[in-house]
C-alpha cells in the first residue's frame, strides 16, 4: 500500500521534468529559426509596406564609399601629385584659404611659414619650412594630400578641414611663398610697388613699425638648464648678501 504512493509520486515528478525540459527544447528551436532580425529582400508584416528593406536616404553616402577617384578628393591622378587646382582660385579662395591657414596651420607654421610657430617655440617637433626650395617646389597637391593624411609628426586634419577649405589653404601657401621670396620681375607691369615702410605710416603707425622678421631661438633643454643655472646663481648671491648683512649685527651683538 505505501509502495503506490511514491510511484504516483515520481510518474508526477517525470512528468513534470519532461514537460519543462520540452518547453525549453521548443523555447531554444523557436528562437533559432525565428530570429528577431530583418533579412534582406525578405517580406515583412513588421512594415506596412510589406518591405523589410527601409528606403536609402535621397543623396546618402555611405562612409568610406565617397568617389576616391576624383582628384578633387585625393590630390592624386594615377596615383601622383599634380600642380593643378581643380576649380578656379579667386580672391574669395585666398581669402577663405588665409582664414583657415590662420586657425589651423600657423600655430606650428608660423603667418609667414617659416616654421617657427609658437607651438614649435613651447618645443613641439619643428614643421616644415614653407618658404625651403624643397617643400617650394612641390606640386601644390602635395600641401593638400599632407593636410588629409599628415605627414611626419603633423597629423591629418581630414576632419578639422574640409575638401574646399584643404585645396583654398593651398592656393593660399602658394601666395605665401611669393611673398616671401617676390622680386621685381613678378609685379605686373604699371603698378606701383611700395615700401612696406611706407605703406605702415598711410595706416598710421610709426616709420620705425615695420622691421626684419626675427627668428627667435627655439626652448630647449640646454636653455632651460642656463635659465636654471642663472636662478641658482641668483639665490646664491642673495644668500650671500644676507648673510654678510647679518654678520655685522652678529659682532656688534658679541661685542
Amino acid at each position: 500500500m505505501r509502495i503506490r504512493p511514491l510511484l504516483s509520486v515520481s510518474r508526477w515528478t517525470l512528468a513534470s521534468v519532461g514537460v519543462l525540459l520540452l518547453a525549453m527544447t521548443s523555447g531554444c528551436r523557436q528562437d533559432m529559426q525565428n530570429q528577431p532580425k530583418m533579412i534582406p529582400q525578405r517580406g515583412t508584416t513588421f512594415f506596412a509596406s510589406g518591405r523589410s528593406v527601409r528606403p536609402e536616404v535621397l543623396h546618402a553616402v555611405a562612409r568610406n564609399q565617397l568617389d576616391a577617384n576624383e582628384y578633387f578628393h585625393t590630390g592624386l591622378i594615377d596615383g601622383k601629385e599634380q600642380d593643378a587646382m581643380p576649380f578656379p582660385v579667386t580672391m574669395t579662395v585666398l581669402l577663405r584659404g588665409q582664414e583657415r591657414y590662420n586657425i589651423y596651420c600657423m600655430p606650428c607654421h608660423s603667418r609667414v611659414g617659416n616654421g617657427r610657430g609658437m607651438i614649435v617655440e613651447r618645443g613641439y617637433t619643428p614643421a616644415g619650412n614653407l618658404n625651403e626650395t624643397l617643400i617650394r617646389n612641390k606640386p601644390i597637391s602635395h600641401y593638400f594630400y599632407v593636410m588629409t593624411h599628415g605627414y611626419g609628426a603633423m597629423p591629418d586634419y581630414s576632419a578639422q578641414i574640409t575638401p574646399p577649405d584643404r585645396w583654398a589653404i593651398a592656393a593660399y601657401i602658394r601666395a605665401l611663398q611669393l611673398s616671401q621670396d617676390a622680386t621685381m620681375k613678378d609685379v605686373p607691369v604699371g603698378v606701383a610697388v611700395q615700401k612696406l615702410s611706407e605703406v605702415s605710416e598711410q595706416m598710421g603707425y610709426a616709420p620705425n613699425f615695420v622691421g626684419d622678421w626675427a627668428i627667435p631661438q627655439q626652448t630647449d633643454v640646454s636653455s632651460a638648464n642656463v635659465l636654471k643655472s642663472a636662478g641658482a646663481t641668483v639665490r646664491n648671491d642673495a644668500t650671500s648678501a644676507a648673510t654678510a648683512k647679518a654678520a655685522p649685527a652678529t659682532s656688534k651683538g658679541k661685542k
